[in-house]
């Protein structure tokens, strides 16, 4: 035990119960602030008293240098330990300095791109004081009503637990007690609350075991190797048990298994959520249930503040499951330096020079550039100079184009795509609304139509209002609400070149316009310097090379719709199959609109050459893939190369294929570059109905492309016996 360890654990001794009970309870800021007599009379009736605040251990919603030093100070002196608050915050994509939603950030296969996003979120985040972020948010997303999609990458298990560890890394740093430019990392939400049932949130999740471990907990996993120093639990049941209280997923899997010895928080309010969950009869039994599956910290609520005490007293928890969990607590605050200094990187100074500074705006921009997914284009972009263009829309001159999360970003200070079009001065633009987000109104339907006509090329600015998306912001229906797409109606009658711009939270369903208009760019939530950053795209200035990291449905009955699903025992043939009796719908086809992976480009690239350094990986072996890439176009441009493998016989059903490997290339044009990947057999190991986690003997495939369905085919087959030829066994 070295010296810092010694102090704790003698200060650990020197707590009283109510005092470590204090440091397992998160209050919201309002408590720490002078209160008004209503105030205070909630704050009664709460049954919170002055006490509690003093021996609470961590705050919520906090946000400014200023007013934190200021609390900090205030809560110092109130503490009888003069134990430090850690200041935690929703920073989920951007703290003053909005990027794209991290669903966007998916769609620049670029790690890099996001670690640099949350490297400058957590300089931001802690100049202003805060010490702990609540993100990344690692879920694993099939269903695009559910709002939160938002916040995750997507519907990939190898892609999220990519950007899980960059993310982690971005936050973190490698010397987090010494770097004050970064914040500990709160990953979120453990486990499996990307599958609520219907997309509706807050709802059950019902999966076996072997279907959690092979596609839910690998992004989870990745994040803790990464070292996340803490893990929010999620609202949704696991196997009919409540995250907040499922001892097999906070102990058996999490600490047992994966060795995770950082600090565990509940989801705001999700202790007492146990009681309408009806596995708790009260709170009282809530904290126990809570305590004992291994919840350090409630959030929200204020079980553990009037229950724990009594339940140790009663002997029906031991003090030793409290002393663990504040164990954990007090070496966060040590790990991140609160001791020796509580105001850590707070600095009212340096916050002015640093949050939203320039720098940080262009690598806003930057990444918005890389994470805009161009769907369509019959070649009416990239846009030509000195044309009369009318950007029509309730997003065309509007500045809420952040998202739901954006908790400090300010819609009225951030640049509208019409002010952007217009500060470049290299186009006569026109403006105008043409209807709200959800209601219509014939006078500004009328005036758009007049502003249309005017122009050479029109260009539509709809999707969804940053409310419609993110944390209780589920949708039965995801299309454009009717307003927006009877104002694309009216424009196309127009007979003039339309070009869809669409700002969204989500997959959305694009059938029932996508044949009507002459281009679509996908910029989803795009950030605070979004605007700019697509009207680089629609010029040219910035090459679209984005791809899908989630499915687009062709309508919701396809719903849950993604690329690695099972091909069931009557598949439908890849050319369309006229059988009835097969795995189909009569009146819509199986895939996708847009598929996981999908993304255009000003340039074409082409894909030959696909070759395999041999046919048969031998236990432990390698082996590496090659294939050539060329750009076939006229400019310059970035493709995502992608590397699939398909099991072809598993002990379990196995998916139709998996993502394993990609690689983000940049290519003049008519340049080629050959690239290499290695297979190894780690690569082929899956969940078997035992739970073991194993590779197979017998043969696959490896497939390569720029999407998940567009790809290059060859087989190979993993032998630890003898050498088998695939010429040989095809006989």
């Amino acid at each position: 035990m070295n010296l810092e360890e010694h102090r704790l654990r003698e200060l650990l001794a020197q707590l009283s119960l109510k005092e470590k009970i204090g440091q397992m309870t998160q209050l919201h800021s309002h408590f720490y602030q002078d209160l008004n007599e209503k105030a205070a009379g909630q704050m009664m009736k709460m049954g919170v008293t002055d006490e509690m605040v003093g021996n609470s251990g961590s705050v919520l919603g906090a946000s400014g240098a200023g007013r934190i030093k200021k609390m900090l100070k205030n809560q110092l002196e109130k503490n009888r330990h003069h134990i430090p608050l850690l200041i935690m915050a929703d920073v989920i994509h951007g703290y003053k300095t909005i990027f794209p939603i991290p669903l966007a950030l998916g769609c620049s296969w670029d790690p890099t791109l996001a670690k640099r996003a949350s490297e400058v979120a957590a300089r931001e985040a802690s100049v202003s004081g805060v010490h702990v972020v609540f993100a990344p948010m690692v879920d694993l997303v099939r269903d695009p009503r559910w709002g939160r999609v938002m916040e995750s990458t997507g519907e990939d298990p190898y892609l999220n637990s990519v950007f899980a560890q960059a993310f982690v890394d971005g936050f973190q740093g490698d010397d987090l007690k010494n770097d004050l430019n970064r914040t500990a990392a709160c990953v979120k939400h453990f486990a499996g609350y990307g599958a609520v049932e219907g997309g509706r949130e807050y709802n059950t999740v019902n999966m076996s075991e072997r279907q959690m471990r092979q596609d839910y907990l690998v992004s989870y996993k990745s994040a803790i190797e990464a070292g996340c120093r803490l893990i929010m639990t999620a609202y949704n049941t696991v196997d009919g048990i409540p995250a907040t209280a499922n001892h097999w997923l906070l102990r058996k899997v999490l600490r047992d298994e994966w060795g995770f010895d950082g600090v565990t928080i509940s989801d705001s309010g999700a202790v007492r959520e146990l009681v309408p969950h009806s596995v708790a009869a009260d709170e009282k039994e809530a904290a126990m249930k809570a305590i004992e599956a291994g919840v350090d910290i409630e959030m929200g609520t204020f079980c553990y503040m009037h229950h724990l005490e009594r339940l140790v007293n009663e002997h029906k928890i031991l003090e030793s499951r409290i002393d663990e969990a504040v164990w954990r607590i007090l070496k966060l605050k040590n790990d991140l330096g609160l001791f020796e200094n509580p105001f850590r990187g707070a600095d009212e100074e340096k916050e002015k020079r640093v949050v939203y500074c320039r720098d940080h705006r262009d690598q806003a921009q930057k990444a918005a550039e890389q994470s805009c997914v161009l769907l369509k284009n019959s070649g009416i972009l990239p846009l030509k100079q000195n044309q009369k263009l009318a950007i029509i829309g309730p997003f065309a001159d509007n500045g809420a184009i952040l998202g739901a999360w954006s908790w400090r970003g300010d819609p009225n200070a951030t640049e509208t795509l019409t002010a952007a079009f217009r500060s470049e001065k290299i186009f006569k633009t026109y403006s105008s609304r043409g209807s709200g987000i959800l209601e219509g109104n014939r006078e500004l339907l009328n005036e758009a139509i007049k502003t249309a006509r005017g122009a050479n090329l029109i260009i539509a600015a709809v999707g969804e209002a940053s409310n419609m998306s993110g944390e209780a912001s589920s949708r039965a229906h995801i299309d454009l609400p009717e307003c927006q797409l009877e104002l694309i109606r009216e424009l196309k009658a127009l007979r003039k070149p339309l070009v869809i711009v669409l700002f969204n939270g989500r997959p959305l369903d694009l059938t029932p316009l996508i044949d009507d208009v002459d281009a679509l760019l996908e910029v989803w939530y795009p950030g605070s310097e979004g605007a700019h950053a697509v009207f680089n795209l629609l010029t040219g200035r910035a090459n679209p090379s984005g791809k899908l990291s989630m499915s687009f449905p062709r309508t919701i009955g396809q719903i849950p719709i993604y690329y690695n699903c099972y091909n069931t025992g009557r598949p439908l043939a890849e050319n369309g199959d006229k059988k009835k009796y097969v795995s189909k719908y009569l009146d819509c086809p199986n895939d996708a609109l847009f598929p996981f992976g999908f993304g255009l480009s000003y340039t074409t690239f082409e894909y030959s050459g696909l070759s395999l350094a041999a046919v048969r990986i031998a236990g432990s072996m390698s082996v590496q893939v090659t294939v050539c890439v060329r750009n076939s176009g006229k400019v310059a441009g970035s493709e995502v190369v992608q590397l699939y493998i398909r099991d072809i016989s598993g002990e379990v059903v196995r998916p139709v294929k998996e993502l394993k490997a990609f690689k983000k290339i940049d290519l003049l044009p008519g340049e080629r570059k050959y690239l290499h990947f290695t297979i190894q057999e780690s690569m082929l190991r899956y969940y078997h109905s035992d739970l073991t986690f194993k590779s197979d003997d017998g043969k696959f495939e490896v497939m390569v492309g720029g999407d998940s369905v567009r790809t290059l085919h060859v087989p190979f087959v993993l032998s630890r016996g003898r050498l088998v030829l695939i010429h040989d066994e095809a006989k």
